[in-house]
């Protein structure tokens, strides 16, 4: 039986990670207050973000970028998005 979280992001409850996405504070508090389907939605964010900006991940400044941006997307703030990017049809 998954585990369900009340979704900071998504205000509902919803089923939950099934492990902390990354160590320390800051994992432990998106596992106990994010929906799997938000983390998702933000990974497909972050990885847009990544390629259509070229952002080095070794770059300290993209690093910090990247994770203001997961704390406002997953807080249900305006967050960037990737510019020029067109959605392919479905």
């Amino acid at each position: 039986m998954s585990r369900t979280v009340f979704c900071r992001r998504l205000q509902q409850d919803l089923p939950g990670l099934e492990a902390p996405p990354f160590p320390g504070p800051k994992g432990q508090e998106v596992y106990e207050t994010v929906s799997a389907q938000a983390w998702n939605e933000w990974q497909d964010l972050q990885t847009m973000l990544i390629n259509e900006k070229h952002l080095n991940m070794m770059d300290k400044e993209a690093r910090r970028y990247l994770n203001d941006q997961r704390e406002k997307f997953l807080a249900g703030e305006a967050s960037d998005k990737a510019e020029g990017y067109i959605p392919p049809a479905d």
